[in-house]
């Protein structure tokens, strides 16, 4: 069930230009995205546009999360760290990437999301992805340094945090900007521990990130 919609917008996304990497357009085939979707929902689970995923929260639109994918140069072997695990539908598209080789965690802070965020990777066969309950803005130091991080909402600036526990070359994609509008997605490599080299990937809409380093509320 869904397979043909899964395949019909990998084509729409292939031919409008934002699948390119046979890596990510592997892992946009064999994830099963109606899985991340809410039950009431499902039958919209492959068209191109954001959904609801309760709390406030959005899974968003698969142009979008081509984008974010394609920004980050994800590779095998590597450990991610993301920011926001919604219904955790990016960390299976990053764990299927990386693989079991490599690592991925990600922290949400509304702990009920995150539980369903868990039961959805487990249910896909991405259960080695590791859910934590937290504030994202401050990272993960537990398992520092990090390959790649993504960030799942809009920032105000690029969190300190995540920047510090960045590897040497390794990239860091957020939304920066105001509250769901002039917002761009930012892709930050760090050069040194002191020089960023940040890529403008264009216009984005996301929900505020709420943190220690991010916003106060969601207001």
């Amino acid at each position: 069930m869904f397979e043909l919609e899964r395949e019909e917008l990998v084509e729409r996304l292939i031919r409008w230009g934002y699948l390119n990497k046979p890596e990510v357009v592997k892992a946009f085939r064999k994830v099963p995205r109606h899985e991340f979707v809410p039950d009431n929902i499902r039958d919209y689970s492959y068209a191109d546009q954001p959904l609801s995923i309760g709390h406030g929260q959005t899974i968003s639109a698969p142009s979008m999360i081509a984008i974010m994918m394609e920004s980050l140069d994800l590779a095998p072997g590597q450990k991610v760290l993301e920011i926001g695990a919604g219904s955790g539908y990016n960390a299976a598209l990053a764990a299927e990437i990386v693989g079991e080789k490599g690592r991925v965690i990600t922290i949400e802070r509304i702990a009920e999301l995150a539980k369903s965020a868990e039961a959805n990777l487990r249910k896909t066969g991405y259960g080695w992805v590791q859910v934590v309950v937290g504030d994202g803005t401050c990272g993960y130091e537990k398992e520092v340094l990090w390959d790649r991080i993504l960030v799942t909402a809009c920032a105000p600036t690029l969190p300190k945090p995540l920047i510090a526990q960045l590897k040497i070359g390794g990239k860091l994609g957020a939304p920066v900007g105001q509250h769901y509008m002039n917002q761009t997605w930012l892709v930050a490599e760090k050069r040194d521990e002191k020089n960023l080299k940040i890529q403008e990937c264009g216009g984005c809409s996301f929900v505020p990130l709420v943190g220690k380093h991010g916003w106060k509320s969601e207001d």
